[in-house]
């Protein structure tokens, strides 16, 4: 695959050629041409560079690997410090509940800096947003490992969680641009399973990192530098191989190229016929999630749901210690590979994926057959949401009830299997609805979903630690069980309401195709 200045070239040359600019009576940005006359320049269908659903499909299994692997990294960031908070704590002489807010704010700045990243992405493009600001979240990680005292390391926490969200912001948008619907009925579940990954592997990792520091082998540091590591390397991949996907700033390209090449500077690209100037552009681009978050009833109910299923995941970091380590007594490294339970977990949804497809065609037919509208594409999306609500309080009432030392930690873990299952399919669900129902829009309405659940999961990772010393591993994980009971109803309702919701939105799309 070409690299970024590669893939330019070819995005402008391949079609320079065969170009049938539409001639439009409008105000040219910038300039003052002769009679206000634009031609305007958009993509063929045929234009093999600007579409990259039409790539090979080697060319986009590998830009979906690449965006995976960095969602996976900069979730591992996120929960990789929870491991080492006691040794971390003793250097910064804070106690473990103070040194928690490096967790938690990571988890808000990165919330916070979705409303940023999927507006420029669709402003600037996808690769020119990745690749700032993993350059930046690098720089953070890196202030962060060599923080003298605990300020400094909240701070550049925050800034790294900030700069780090947009593999997860954009990820949507890149997916749709490489994808069709059909097609990421499969992509994105994988994708997600990959996200997950990077969150539960970090503490396995950083257990052993802590137990190491605990008895001087190494220093509790280390959950940081492996971090810049594995960021610095999926950067210098990105750079090599990630190019740009995002149709406007293809056409944009393509017209520049030809303004060059036939010195007639009425040619534009859409993006460019504008009277706004770019900042104003901008601004307007970063106010659509708060739009989206305070009008769309779909957005706002998908947050609040996915709000329950971070906290309850992010808890887990201090939480864990609790249901495992002081139950069953337990050392750090030990305790951390009980997270290896919701990895596995999290790659069940995967075998739910010809099934849910298999119940969507027949719940089809079925309506087809007795004369009932048949349900719509986009709502045939939350089967497996569904599935994930039913199996979400389950799991937490199996974990609570079952943290007893007289009863082995075998049933825990099966409930940690059960619980990565339920979130990755509830996720999974909801990330490939707001996809295929707001379309354009949808690097947009997943900031919007992004920045509650991370600012609200975050916030609730310091009162954590005393929610389970106080209330006990088994009233705490029954609060959020029946919670995630009264929650669960939304997957349903959506599928019942969904195409009346999106009937009355502005943004969503309102028909049954996709």
């Amino acid at each position: 695959m070409a690299s970024i200045l590669q893939y330019r070239k070819i995005a402008t040359l391949e079609a320079v050629e065969s170009f049938s600019p539409s001639i439009v009576e409008l105000q040219p940005y910038g300039e003052t041409l002769d009679n206000h006359e634009v031609l305007l320049v958009d993509a063929k269908s045929n234009e093999l560079a600007l579409n990259p659903r039409s790539w090979r499909l080697y060319q986009r299994i590998l830009y979906t690997v690449l965006v995976t692997l960095v969602g996976a990294i900069v979730s591992w960031a996120g929960s990789i410090t929870s491991a080492a908070a006691k040794a971390a704590s003793e250097e910064f002489g804070v106690s473990e509940t103070v040194e928690s807010l490096a967790t938690g704010l990571y988890f808000i700045g990165f919330g916070l800096g979705s409303l940023v990243a999927g507006p420029f992405s669709e402003t600037f493009g996808r690769n020119i947003t990745y690749t700032v600001t993993i350059s930046l979240f690098i720089c953070s990680v890196t202030g962060s490992a060599l923080a003298p005292n605990i300020k400094t390391q909240l701070v550049f926490r925050f800034l790294a969680g900030f700069f780090g969200n947009t593999p997860l912001t954009c990820a949507g948008g890149s997916l749709a641009d490489l994808w069709s619907p059909e097609e990421r009925g499969t992509v994105v579940p994988l994708y997600a399973v990959g996200v997950f990954d990077g969150s539960v592997l970090a503490p396995i990792v950083g257990g052993w990192i802590a137990q190491g520091a605990s008895s001087g082998v190494m220093s509790w540091r280390w959950v940081e530098w492996i971090t810049i590591i594995l960021s610095a390397f999926f950067l210098l991949l990105i750079v090599i191989f990630l190019p740009e996907t995002y149709a406007p700033v293809l056409v944009q390209w393509k017209t520049h190229h030809i303004r060059v090449r036939t010195r007639d500077r009425r040619h534009r690209a859409p993006i460019e016929v504008t009277k706004e100037p770019l900042l104003k552009r901008l601004e307007r681009a970063m106010h659509r999630p708060f739009a989206l978050l305070i009008r769309e009833l779909i957005i706002f109910t998908i947050a609040l749901y996915l709000i329950l299923v971070y906290v309850v995941f992010f808890t887990f970091l201090n939480g864990f210690p609790f249901i495992f380590g002081e139950t069953h007594q337990w050392g750090p490294g030990l305790t951390g590979t009980a997270f290896l339970s919701i990895l596995i977990g999290q790659h069940l949804p995967l075998f739910l994926i010809p099934v849910t497809r298999k119940w969507a065609t027949m719940y089809t037919a079925k309506r087809e057959a007795s004369g009932a509208q048949e349900v719509d594409p986009s709502e045939n999306r939350l089967w497996m949401a569904m599935v994930g609500a039913v199996a979400l309080p389950i799991s937490l009432f199996w974990l609570g009830w079952t943290a007893y030392p007289n009863i082995s930690p075998w049933p825990g873990l099966a409930g940690g299997v059960l619980f990565g299952f339920a979130c990755v399919a509830i996720y999974t669900s909801f990330y490939m609805y707001v996809i295929g129902v707001y379309a354009a829009y949808a690097a947009s309405g997943l900031a919007s979903t992004t920045v509650l659940r991370y600012v609200v999961a975050g916030a609730m990772v310091p009162p954590s630690i005393p929610m389970y010393a106080q209330l006990g591993n088994q009233w705490t994980l029954t609060l959020f069980g029946t919670l995630s009971i009264v929650m669960g109803t939304l997957p349903f309702v959506f599928f019942r309401y969904g195409l009346a919701l999106r009937n009355r939105s502005p943004f969503a799309k309102q028909t049954a195709t996709t």
